[in-house]
């Protein structure tokens, strides 16, 4: 089924395959240019779509900046490794908590009130984290708090995004928003180890959190501005029928016609091979994901004989390719959508499995490596790689279910949460059976299950995956 672009796109494909951004049909509007000055001027969605970027680029500011002050701060009090790793992972027990919460929240108040209210709250909690390690107790209370705030974060984005952003667009606006996680923890990665040496990590902490109500401050004046201009019918809208600024969120709680919440349908959600194909995928991809990001070190210096603090801006080469290859991944599925013509479901898994698929390659390839120079290239193609699949499975709970986007995500991004608890914990004891991490052997074992996951998710995803809405008065398939 051939889909045509909305007549106000923030960006869209012509059937040349060129974009154009802001013309209405290519003509001009009205004797006073006002298009002509609408052209020089940020589309509404977009702005939402930058906003939300800059959301999880602050987001994983913080998340690393914590890590990096905490380092300083476990140091300097003494603490042992063991209680270092429970700090350090308290943030992902609140995280995973809250995803499923955060996405009826969103569905149920509004993701744009979801999104402030997370990024209230978690900068607060930053702001209120102990800056010494004296107290591990004090600091992991905090976390855990951060991460239960967070935990809203990501279904609210979601939401907001399936109210603004019509289908044959969607791929490109996930990828860029989250694609900020990858390029906020490469600049954290660059720039904040310095600024806890100059300052402290006491600073780092209240850095971070001011930086969370820098971006609230600027998300409020942002709806300010968008209800302003959809108040005086200057606004071109997204008939998503499911809310949004637009369609009268700043009115009503704005997720149903008539200003009345839809009930989830939570059984046929959960009965759907759809939904466990994109929450099965969300799992392998994080699973490699914080496999490959929380062994990295390890692996350098145990294989590698390499010390990643002195391979200077090279580390940060894997993040800053997966910022590249997850926003590639959904122009490349919105390609195959609006020029191609070929379905949406299509689109999603042309990408979710070439991703997928190379990442798996990489993988196995990454535990021959013997210089850092190879681990370093395969290491960035594994992230890149895994980034570029976000452009299917990442996408896909807005196209089944625009109106129960935050809840499908709430439940997906639970498992990728718990991904990273069981893949670094399992990673660690296939090492020690292997006899150590300077074995090669109990490498292969822990990136060989890393990529048989990434295979058989993409081949569930093949197989399950749809591209029509699936629930709600509008659905077009079963399981209404």
């Amino acid at each position: 089924m051939a889909h045509r672009a909305p007549s106000h796109p923030v960006w869209q494909f012509s059937s040349t395959g060129k974009q154009s951004f802001g013309m209405q049909d290519g003509r001009p509007e009205g004797k006073d240019g006002t298009l002509l000055r609408r052209q020089f001027s940020i589309q509404p969605r977009f702005q939402v779509v930058m906003a939300c970027f800059l959301a999880t680029l602050t987001m994983y500011v913080e998340r690393v900046g914590f890590s990096i002050a905490f380092t300083t701060m476990a140091n300097e009090a003494g603490v042992d490794e063991g209680v270092k790793g429970t700090v350090l992972s308290a943030f992902f027990w609140g995280y995973a908590v809250s995803q499923i919460p955060g996405g009826w929240a969103a569905q149920r108040w509004g993701g744009e009130h979801t999104l402030s209210v997370s990024f209230a709250l978690w900068s607060l909690a930053s702001l209120a984290t102990p800056g010494t390690a004296a107290s591990p107790r004090a600091v992991a209370s905090a976390r855990v708090c951060v991460g239960l705030a967070q935990g809203f974060l990501i279904p609210a984005v979601h939401t907001v995004l399936a109210h603004w952003i019509p289908p044959t667009e969607r791929a490109r606006a996930v990828s860029l928003t989250t694609s900020g996680m990858y390029l906020g923890s490469a600049a954290a990665m660059l720039v904040l180890p310095s600024v806890a040496a100059a300052y402290g990590p006491h600073f780092l902490l209240r850095l971070v959190g001011i930086l969370g109500l820098a971006w609230l401050a600027v998300w409020r004046l942002t709806l300010r501005s968008l209800r302003r201009a959809a108040a005086a019918g200057t606004m071109p809208l997204h008939d998503s029928s499911s809310g949004g600024l637009g369609a009268g969120e700043g009115s009503s709680k704005g997720h149903a016609r008539e200003g009345r919440p839809v009930a989830t349908p939570w059984r046929s959600i959960l009965s759907h091979p759809a939904v466990w194909a994109i929450v099965v995928n969300n799992f392998t991809f994080h699973y490699a994901f914080y496999v490959v990001m929380n062994w990295l070190p390890t692996y350098f210096d145990k294989v590698l004989h390499a010390d990643l603090a002195h391979m200077g801006t090279i580390k940060a080469l894997p993040y800053l390719l997966m910022f590249a290859a997850s926003n590639a991944g959904g122009w490349a599925g919105d390609w195959v959508i609006n020029v191609r013509r070929r379905s949406v479901a299509a689109g999603r898994k042309l990408v979710n499995t070439a991703g997928f698929w190379s990442a798996a390659v990489a993988l196995m390839l990454m535990a021959g490596a013997r210089s850092p120079g190879w681990g370093v290239l395969l290491t960035t193609l594994t992230l890149g790689c895994a980034g570029f699949s976000r452009g299917g499975f990442s996408v896909n709970h807005m196209d089944i279910a625009p109106k129960f986007a935050g809840v499908i995500m709430g439940i997906s991004n639970t498992a990728g949460t718990l991904a990273g608890v069981v893949g670094v914990a399992v990673t660690g004891y296939l090492l020690q059976w292997a006899g150590g991490a300077d074995r090669p052997a109990g490498w292969y074992q822990a990136f060989a299950l890393s990529a048989v996951q990434c295979v058989g998710g993409s081949l569930l995803f093949l197989a399950a995956a749809r591209g029509e809405r699936l629930f709600g008065s509008d659905a077009t398939g079963d399981f209404q």
